[in-house]
């Protein structure tokens, strides 16, 4: 019998991800389940779906380029061939992964991506390492590559109103997408005043059931990063946008199992992350002035106001969910900056004597 219908978005999304890794799984060398089911008590069943399709990369590799490795079917490979292997095998291939196509498809990977695909590999041999059943670990070998930090993109103040002036309006849409608009004027007004009033991620905001929403306390109770639920408050727009909107969604009939579902798709499912995605960049793109824009630019745009307003890094750590501060003051160093210049003239030592 399917019970998924009768969970939650994020229990649905972690039933799906559990039965993604069990496929990933059939695919890798059988002594790698051990390594999944170590790390399961302090992962979710998301994190550790991303390391089985890293490590599954790293295998293919191997495949396709070791001649040793070329004879074997990879769900046959033993636990010692990760000892068998050099700093110099790991190096090639994180080199291999800037550009490689794999059944005519061309894959690329920045110094994230690469960072991303190490890190995954270290935790893997790490594990092996410290349980004692392999000897050497040479990914340990292999320093991870460093970022260079990309510039924030955020929204100024006047390209929010123009932003939300659009997708009220939808003056700027093809014909076709009016009439759409049309229909998903008021919900589509509601994410994004939703958005840029909470900082929210866009998984967090498909994931909001009706019940989610307190209008007494004007509060919504959101599912982080890492299962834990926190209540996030909203202000005055955010509450019109969203009393708006309800008061056509209590009107639609929703598909069988999306009942509690919030925000609804034009086929009266929960709406999906990608959609909500598409959305964002429908909008953005026709305003010649704005910049390329992202649900997660609108985050970002969420917490510089805050900061700004506020100037407690803290507080906008807490808010937007960052388990540790060091990553908000990393997104947020050219404000933190910005004060302590602004900070500068502010003490004075002696007081000037006019002559």
């Amino acid at each position: 019998m399917d019970t998924r219908k009768n969970n939650n978005y994020h229990d649905q999304q972690n039933i799906g991800n559990v039965q993604k890794m069990r496929e990933v799984l059939d695919t890798l060398p059988s002594f790698c389940k051990q390594f999944f089911r170590g790390i399961s008590e302090y992962t979710s069943a998301r994190t550790r779906l991303a390391y089985a399709y890293d490590i599954r990369v790293f295998f293919e590799y191997l495949h396709d380029n070791n001649s040793y490795c070329h004879r074997m079917d990879i769900r046959e490979y033993p636990l010692t061939l990760l000892e068998q292997l050099t700093r110099e095998d790991i190096e090639e291939y994180i080199e291999y992964l800037s550009y490689y196509e794999k059944d005519g498809k061309i894959y690329t990977n920045d110094e994230r991506g690469k960072k991303r695909k190490l890190a995954a590999l270290r935790s893997f041999y790490n594990y092996y390492f410290q349980a004692e059943l392999i000897e050497k670990n040479p990914a340990i070998l292999v320093p991870l590559p460093k970022l260079h930090e990309k510039e924030i993109i955020r929204l100024d103040a006047d390209e929010v109103a123009i932003l939300l002036d659009q997708v009220e309006d939808g003056t700027g849409l093809t014909k076709a997408q009016q009439r759409f608009h049309k229909v998903t004027r008021t919900r589509d007004v509601a994410i994004l005043t939703l958005l840029l009033g909470t900082g929210i991620r866009v998984s967090e905001c498909v994931g909001l059931d009706i019940g989610d929403v307190d209008f007494k306390n004007n509060g919504i109770k959101i599912r982080r990063k890492g299962g834990y639920e926190a209540v996030i408050y909203f202000g005055e727009e955010v509450e019109n946008a969203l009393q708006d909107y309800l008061d056509e969604r209590h009107h639609i009939i929703p598909q069988s199992g999306h009942e509690n579902a919030l925000f609804l798709s034009m086929q009266n499912r929960r709406i999906s992350v990608r959609a909500v995605e598409n959305m964002v960049k429908k909008y953005s793109s026709t305003v010649t002035s704005l910049k390329k824009i992202t649900p997660h630019k609108l985050r970002s745009t969420y917490g510089t106001s805050l900061y700004r307003e506020t100037g407690d890094i803290y507080l906008v750590a807490d808010v937007l969910g960052h388990k540790d501060v060091n990553t908000t003051k990393k997104h947020y160093a050219a404000l933190e900056d910005e004060r302590r210049r602004y900070a500068a003239d502010k003490v004075k030592l002696r007081e000037k004597h006019e002559e």
